[in-house]
């Protein structure tokens, strides 16, 4: 497995567990349901995409290249931007963090794309 992505899929887990139990247990009744779901929705797709990341690890040995490290690393910037402004926006309310979000979306769509292409 490529290290680099071992630990930062592992981080990445990590972070989406603990964020995910802060929302749960420290979230809820201090934030309307519409940002607890706005943060939720973040935390969801930080989880699936750490552990596209760890994928993404497990696959470079057998295919590598740089197209299968870079869909890795576009997961990658894709939960920095796309949940990072999902739970900037849940926490502070200010809606100009959600122009970041499409970028973040169009990062994870890259990284699916480049794997789709390394598996062809």
């Amino acid at each position: 497995m490529d290290r680099a992505f071992l630990f930062v899929g592992s981080l990445a887990a990590f972070l989406a567990v603990m964020l995910g139990a802060f929302g749960a247990h420290g979230l809820r009744g201090r934030l309307p349901p519409e940002m607890l779901a706005v943060f939720e929705t973040g935390v969801r797709y930080h989880m699936y995409h750490a552990l596209a990341i760890l994928a993404a690890g497990l696959i470079v040995p057998a295919m590598g290249g740089w197209i299968v490290r870079a869909a890795g690393w576009a997961f990658t910037i894709g939960i920095v931007l796309f949940s990072g402004s999902l739970y900037a926006l849940a926490l502070t309310g200010v809606t100009t963090l959600g122009m970041v979000t499409p970028l973040g979306g169009l990062a994870f769509l890259v990284g699916w794309a480049l794997l789709v292409y390394a598996a062809l």
